[in-house]
């Protein structure tokens, strides 16, 4: 039975009202798991199994096997037991069965010693073993068994003569039923001890006859063709032998081999001293007696009452004997008991107290024990709710409370759905503008766009996007009038006469009917101004929209193709004013055009509709195609910084190696010239004591000593002349190499710069690339808020010609927790987790799960850096990243704000004072200058 952490895996058996509802009802519905047999009564039980058994836990009982599943386990252990059950002998099942049926042993390792010692010299009539004859080891099969009682003979080996005789007759018959009976009884009972049972049934009397066999000759360890000739000849041949020449395969019998048939095929109970007993099956199949017998039973009861008894005696010796029944005793006795037992209950509470005091004091040291594992200190980072700001931290001006960010100050915030699908929606024109031939712009261009709302002058930026979208789709496959039908569908679920914006459902498919029905061979070419844009945009949501995919599209439409009433003017006796109808404050009555609707359409009906493009056109091929390159560009980029690093590190080895060779020149070129000016002032002096010693000779010697005396001087210049010029050379070579070393270092240092601006240009490379295949935000703080930077991802760029700061954002977006993170928060920190975001957040600073805010100054996200705590292993990652990046980020969100002052300026400045109006030119507003220069001439 497969284990699973060291306890067998026990089948559940069906429960009682099942097996009850089964009796009433045989036709209910069951879950049947076909490889246990287990029956469920629900499927919840029944997946709640089957995911337990596939679970990689289980191990092989038999082999050890670890790490597999339920089935895998039970698939190993019947392998091994149907090879196990092969190679065991079958003659000697049986008998072994027998010895431990009911055998009262503790470890199954000492029931194994025991059944191995009994059998390993007694053999059985049928099997195959090893007979040593004459130096050689046959092949053969006990034939006959004889008992002491029916030895008749002495071992005989047979000569050349005797085998070839031998093999004439017809194999003897086996023993018969009766003598099957007594063959090894006495010795094969483990009941009788092993001393006793070798005196009375000694295995060395017992006489076997065997037959070698001739297709297991090759077995024997012969050498030589000779030796094969004489041994075929006792093939077929009997010998009488004895267990001291006999021997069994270790293949089929040894103490592994035994330890594991004896394990699958017996069982024993969990209760004190319960018996071995052999598996009914199993038992009833080698006819192994499964009633256990009066004098077996017996026995084993007095077996468990000792054990139990020893039990209880070891239980009273700690508890204390028992108290004895005392007799009626004297005044006298009476007051000396009552002595005793006043001194003995003294000595009792002196007892007591004593150990309440060690009690105490033992507290007290787990106590003291506790506060010092307490106060061991934690490694950091850890986890971020588990760091606190401590009083020292503090004071020392750490933030504990968050800036809060603006919610107010999103796109669109007022909706934080709306604002979401905006994000998207920009964030996917951005990334993918190469394959929709889009040219970048900025977040704040796209939201001023869509609330562009003037016919004329028509906004460029709107046409473009949704032209390039238009020419997408069209590669992306449709179902023709997908809308029409959608609504045809919606109709038959409403009212007869129900009606939305003042427009049923016939009177708008019947104006959709020859609106933008080629939409797809419109051409909305870029010289043109993408004329018609509108019309294929209508055509375009009528074969690609459904309900499913676009549930407001019954709205959209009705404001794409009907316009309001024109306001009626109403007179009155005291002045002539225009007063609107009532009647047309909502309702869409007169057929127009998506050309004059679109700019009334408002904002959040602009951007579902290209929420629902960008969501079809993610798959189109073009952009596939795109992704498939850009993970390309990033294995070879990623190629490409593995090698740049192994270059700036070697680099950097010459460098160091550069500047230790200069150093150790240096070094020994400055003790070099100091010997040699100890050198020269010693030869000097030497020279110069000579005179001095020969000043006592006579005035005869004196022209001499002049003479020589010119000459040690000559000598002397000498010296120091040449000495003067190694140095001269000396240094003129050091001032060389170490010129040499200079020119080389400063190269290789410019070579490590050219390698570091190569890494960053990777750096922004990867980022551009990586946003194209999935977004990921910067990280999470300690509540597991999403912080999202969108800047210089897919063909937008961070940097523009001549190292230009260029932002898409320039701003630093937050994003409230996911729901499973907000749960699995709450679940570990329970209440303490709201206190500390209120306490640390703000109530204004708190974020839903998906809910958006955003930093849109750099002095605020310096305070939330500031705020982060690099103990935390989030935020540290966090902060790291913002470091990273800082030199980008920062930037960003300074030029943003600088353009929008710029912006703000402008119409001041352009307010003419010779015209009546008092509105600026729109035309001039950034998002009206924007144009595309990846537009493709011929489309």
């Amino acid at each position: 039975m497969p284990t699973c952490r060291r306890k067998r895996v026990v089948l559940t058996e069906p429960s009682e009202a099942l097996l009850q509802t089964a009796k009433s009802n045989p036709n209910k519905e069951v879950y049947y798991l076909q490889q246990t047999g287990e029956i469920f009564e629900t499927y919840d039980a029944y997946a709640a199994r089957m995911s337990f058994y596939r679970l990689k836990q289980f191990q092989c009982e038999v082999t050890g096997k670890s790490g597999l599943d339920y089935f895998q386990a039970l698939e190993s252990e019947q392998q091994e037991a149907q090879t196990m059950h092969s190679r065991f002998p079958e003659p000697l099942k049986a008998a072994v069965l027998k010895a431990v049926q009911w055998q009262v042993v503790g470890r199954l390792d000492h029931l194994v010693e025991a059944v191995f010692d009994r059998f390993k010299d007694r053999y059985f009539a049928d099997e195959k073993v090893f007979v040593d004859a004459q130096g050689d080891k046959f092949y053969a099969k006990v034939v006959q068994v004889h008992p002491p009682k029916a030895k008749g003979e002495s071992v005989s080996v047979p000569t050349e003569n005797q085998a070839s005789s031998s093999s004439a007759p017809s194999p003897p018959p086996g023993t018969t039923d009766d003598d099957a009976v007594q063959i090894h009884k006495i010795g094969g009972d483990l009941k009788v001890p092993a001393k006793e049972a070798l005196v009375r049934d000694d295995p060395l009397k017992y006489s076997y006859k065997v037959q070698i066999l001739e297709e297991q000759h090759e077995k024997s360890h012969e050498k030589g063709k000779a030796a094969a000739k004489d041994k075929a000849k006792w093939s077929g041949s009997f010998m009488d032998v004895q267990c001291s020449v006999m021997s069994r395969d270790r293949l089929a019998f040894s103490k592994s081999i035994l330890r594991r048939f004896i394990r699958d095929c017996v069982d024993r109970d969990a209760a004190v001293a319960s018996p071995w007993t052999v598996k009914p099956v199993i038992a009833k199949h080698y006819g192994v007696d499964s009633v256990m017998p009066e004098e077996t039973r017996k026995g084993v009861e007095d077996i468990k009452r000792g054990e139990i008894d020893k039990r209880k005696k070891i239980w009273e010796d700690k508890e204390g004997p028992p108290t004895k029944k005392q007799k009626k005793m004297t005044a006298a006795q009476e007051e000396r008991v009552k002595a005793l037992a006043i001194a003995a209950e003294k000595r009792e509470r002196e007892a007591r107290e004593k150990a309440e005091r060690q009690q105490k004091a033992k507290e007290e040291a787990e106590r003291l024990a506790a506060e010092k594992k307490k106060k061991k200190p934690i490694r950091y980072p850890t986890e971020d709710m588990d760091v606190r700001l401590n009083d020292k931290e503090k004071k020392a001006g750490l933030k504990v409370k968050k800036p809060t960010p603006s919610k107010l100050g999103l796109p669109f915030g007022e909706n934080q759905g709306t604002f979401e699908a905006f994000l998207t929606s920009w964030n996917f024109l951005v990334i993918y503008g190469q394959p929709l031939h889009l040219s970048t712009f900025t977040m704040d261009e796209f939201e001023h766009a869509l609330r562009h709302s003037l016919i004329d002058p028509p906004c460029a930026l709107l046409g473009e996007i949704h032209s390039t979208l238009i020419y997408n789709l069209r590669t992306v496959p449709f179902t023709r009038h997908s809308a029409v039908l959608s609504l045809l569908r919606l109709q038959d679920t409403l009212e007869e006469d129900h009606r939305v914006l003042g427009v049923s459902v016939d009177e708008l498919a019947g104006a959709m009917a020859d609106v933008g029905n080629n939409w797809e061979r419109i051409p909305l070419r870029h010289t043109e101004m993408r004329d018609g844009w509108e019309e294929a945009l209508l055509g375009c949501l009528k074969d690609h929209a459904t309900l499913d995919n676009f549930p407001r599209l019954r709205e959209v439409l009705t404001r794409l193709l009907f316009a309001p009433e024109p306001p009626v003017e109403v007179s009155s006796s005291s002045s002539s004013s225009r007063v609107s109808s009532p009647a047309a404050n909502n309702n869409l009555s007169v057929p127009s055009s998506p050309s004059e609707r679109y700019y009334a359409l408002p904002p959040a009906d602009r951007i579902d509709i290209l929420t629902l493009m960008c969501n079809l056109a993610v798959s189109s091929k073009a952009v596939h195609s795109h992704m498939e390159s850009c993970e390309e560009q990033l294995t070879a980029l990623r190629k490409e910084k593995i090698e740049i690093g192994r270059q700036k590190k070697q680099f950097t080895e010459e460098m160091n190696s550069l500047a230790g060779e200069t150093e150790v020149k240096e070094e020994p070129a400055t003790n070099g010239n100091a010997a040699d000016e100890d050198t020269t002032m010693h030869e000097s002096s030497d020279l110069s004591d000579v005179p001095s010693e020969e000043g006592s000779e006579t005035a005869s010697t004196s022209s001499a000593r002049q003479k020589r005396s010119a000459r040690q001087k000559d000598l002397r210049q000498k010296a120091h002349t040449q000495a003067h010029a190694k140095q001269r050379e000396l240094a003129r070579a050091q001032a060389a190499s170490a010129k040499q070393a200079l020119a080389e270092h400063r190269r290789l240092d410019e070579e490590v710069n050219k390698l570091e601006r190569r890494l960053e240009a990777i750096e922004r490379e990867f980022r551009k690339l990586l946003g194209a295949v999935r977004v990921k935000p910067l990280g999470k703080d300690r509540f597991h808020n999403r912080i999202w930077w969108f800047d210089g991802m897919g063909s937008a760029s961070l940097l523009g010609s001549g190292g230009v700061v260029q932002y898409g954002t320039g701003r630093i977006f937050i994003q409230g927790p996911s729901e499973m993170d907000l749960e699995l928060m709450l679940k570990k920190e329970d209440d303490d987790y709201e206190t500390r975001r209120l306490e640390e957040e703000g109530q204004e600073g708190m974020l839903a799960p998906s809910e958006w805010a955003q930093y849109a100054e750099p002095e605020e996200l310096e305070e939330f850096l500031a705020w982060l705590n690099p103990k935390g292993v989030r935020e540290l990652a966090l902060k790291n990243v913002f470091i990273k990046w800082w030199s980008h980020i920062a930037p960003g969100m300074r030029k943003r704000i600088s353009d929008l002052n710029i912006s703000a300026k402008l119409p001041e400045a352009r307010r003419s004072t010779r015209t009546k109006s008092s509105g600026h030119d729109v035309s001039r507003e950034p998002y009206m200058m924007w144009t595309n220069r990846r537009a493709v001439n011929s489309v």
